[in-house]
């Protein structure tokens, strides 16, 4: 399983696809998972079965097995 490292004070993008029963679930059901793993300042958009979650790292650096639900991960500003 693919491994990412997120940053301390740092935005990133994910790009989700969502299988068919998790593309039911609302955009603040799927924020509510990134808060779960500590992300703050969390906003996704989209529908279906592709989401994109943006939020911030605000811990020390962290890594951590990817998801298969995630697609692309981004550092953004």
């Amino acid at each position: 399983m693919p491994r990412y490292t997120v940053e301390k004070g740092k935005r990133y993008q994910a790009k989700i696809q969502l299988g068919l029963l998790q593309s039911i679930a609302s955009n603040d059901m799927v924020a509510g998972k990134f808060r779960e793993l500590g992300f703050t300042d969390v906003a996704v958009t989209g529908s279906g079965s592709t989401r994109v979650a943006k939020g911030l790292w605000p811990y020390d650096d962290a890594t951590a097995d990817i998801p298969d639900e995630v697609s692309e991960i981004t550092m953004i500003a």
